[in-house]
């Protein structure tokens, strides 16, 4: 959505790198390359005006006079000012001290607000909620179909009495403000503890629509109305907001379809312009392509500084504690990394999502995007694909696959020899770079960690000779020390017999023969 938005800023900012004191006509040039990423990005004027000049109030202050690098200064500047114009903070559902919690859907038809209330309905109940939904549309062609549909998959209750209408020549028929009552009366007695009402949407904004809106939200009194729009249509999201500001005064706003190409103007004009948050981002087709709008995370997309947070939250949700402790303890035991191993963390990373939204999450993605673009998913399908063609043994010594075996794989799987090569050649790297940081080496050509670019020199052991003193007493002192050293060494070896002698019976230390971890388990006793 924000792509090009994106591009054009960073495009901005790489201008500044290397200056150390920013002029009044670098501050302005700035300013303007903003102000046309802004309105390409079809935002409305008057909140790139304002945008514009408070850029620029602020770049020219003493606060990046001041600064020991002013570029990294005017990027915070923008950052913070786009958190402004998204909103400022992140904005959660109220829910009532009474339950059940009412939430009212409002927006133009094609907007996605059936599909929206099961996304929300299925995201509330991962919150603990047991919510139902309620099928007020009456007036679009199969709308109640739909949502019961969508209720189905979510896994969540739906209540609707009426069938609605089934095609565009039939008249409606329903009462859609007496179906939303009895649906809040219905959670009541069912022990619901929130309630979303799908209402009727329209191709455009008429007194009928908001009447009709208004009605519904006077008769179930609604502790949140959402505004659900699409992020897709450009300067025209400001007027219809507005209309439904005055119509039925929404209380928050939902974008959808953030996962597509257009520009995203309205995503960074709603919130200015009607003072009312955005609460959350529809991002995709599927149920579970739904979040709560973070400001702050959005802002660092467009600036190309990544969304670690919602990164880390992702793989809290979906990972397995289970087979991460598992790993953990296979990683502190020094055991090797198995293909069985490989395929468990490729499980685990597909419960995550999209591969592609989750590298397009890291800071710095942008500059690979044609990259990323261009990945296959299936690639994934297909390396998984050849793993499971392998025997168990197979997975754990993969050094046994020779010729015949990896046409044996290459075959079960569907792929060309070529790839099986390929991702053992992989593996095998991988492999290494896991046994080298779980013996502490850290990762290998990686300056400035454990380990990293050199060698690492053997555990216990001084490389370096002791200095000798300057004080003649003392080195003296040294002198006698080391020779009495030698000495003690020459008798302990006498007294252990040679090699083909018998050896006296001595208590014998494992540790002292500097074993790796965990090879003593096969020394006998």
């Amino acid at each position: 959505m924000f792509n090009s938005l994106s591009d054009r800023l960073t495009a901005t900012f790489k201008n500044l790198r290397g200056k150390g004191r920013l002029s009044e006509a670098d501050v302005d040039a700035t300013v303007r390359e903003i102000r046309r990423a802004l309105l390409d990005a079809d935002v409305a004027v008057p909140v790139v005006r304002d945008f514009a000049s408070r850029v620029r109030e602020r770049a020219l202050g003493a606060e990046v006079a001041a600064a020991l690098n002013p570029s990294q200064q005017v990027v915070k500047i923008v950052n913070d000012e786009l958190v402004t114009i998204l909103g400022g903070e992140t904005r959660r559902i109220r829910l009532a001290k009474t339950p059940p919690t009412v939430i009212m859907l409002a927006g133009l038809q094609g907007a996605g607000k059936t599909t929206l209330a099961g996304k929300l309905a299925k995201w509330l109940k991962g919150q603990g909620h047991s919510p139902i939904l309620v099928a007020a549309d009456l007036q679009r062609p199969n709308a109640v179909t739909q949502l019961e549909v969508v209720a189905q998959r979510a896994g969540v209750a739906v209540y609707a009495p009426h069938p609605g209408i089934q095609s565009e020549f039939e008249a409606p028929t329903g009462d859609p403000v007496a179906v939303a009552r009895g649906g809040v009366e219905q959670a009541r007695q069912k022990l619901h503890d929130v309630v979303i009402v799908d209402t009727a949407g329209r191709l455009g904004i008429d007194a009928e629509l908001m009447q009709q809106a208004a009605d519904i939200r006077s008769a179930v009194n609604p502790d949140e109305v959402l505004f659900v729009i699409d992020a897709m249509i450009g300067q025209d999201a400001v007027n219809t907001a507005k209309a439904f500001e005055e119509g039925v005064d929404f209380t928050g706003v939902v974008l959808t379809k953030l996962d597509g190409d257009a520009r995203g103007g309205a995503a960074l004009s709603v919130a200015s312009v009607t003072g009312r948050p955005v609460m959350f981002a529809s991002t995709g087709e599927g149920l579970d392509d739904f979040e709560l709008f973070h400001p702050d995370r959005m802002a660092s997309r467009i600036l190309d500084m990544g969304d670690v947070m919602t990164l880390i939250e992702q793989a809290e949700k979906s990972w397995d504690r289970d087979e991460a402790a598992r790993m953990a303890k296979k990683f502190a035991d020094q055991e090797d990394f198995t293909l069985e191993d490989f395929l468990a963390q490729m499980q685990q990373i597909r419960k995550m999502g999209s591969m592609k939204k989750m590298l397009m999450m890291m800071p710095g993605a942008a500059q690979f995007r044609q990259q990323l673009e261009q990945f296959d998913e299936r690639e994934i399908d297909r390396v998984e694909a050849i793993v499971r063609s392998m025997t168990p043994h197979e997975r754990v010594a993969p050094k046994i696959i020779n010729g015949s075996r990896r046409a044996r794989i290459a075959k079960g799987s569907g792929v060309h020899v070529s790839e099986v090569n390929g991702l053992l050649e992989r593996f095998g790297q991988a492999q290494k770079m896991m046994r080298r940081m779980a013996s502490g080496g850290g990762i290998p050509g990686m300056p400035g960690l454990p380990g990293g670019g050199a060698s690492r020199k053997p555990a216990g052991k001084n490389n370096k000779k002791k200095a000798r003193s300057g004080n003649p007493a003392k080195a003296a002192q040294q002198r006698r020390e080391a020779e009495e050293k030698r000495a003690a060494g020459a008798a302990n070896a006498l007294q252990g017999g040679s090699a083909f002698g018998q050896q006296t019976q001595q208590d014998f230390d494992p540790a002292a023969l500097n074993l790796p971890k965990g090879f003593d388990k096969f020394l006998g006793n």
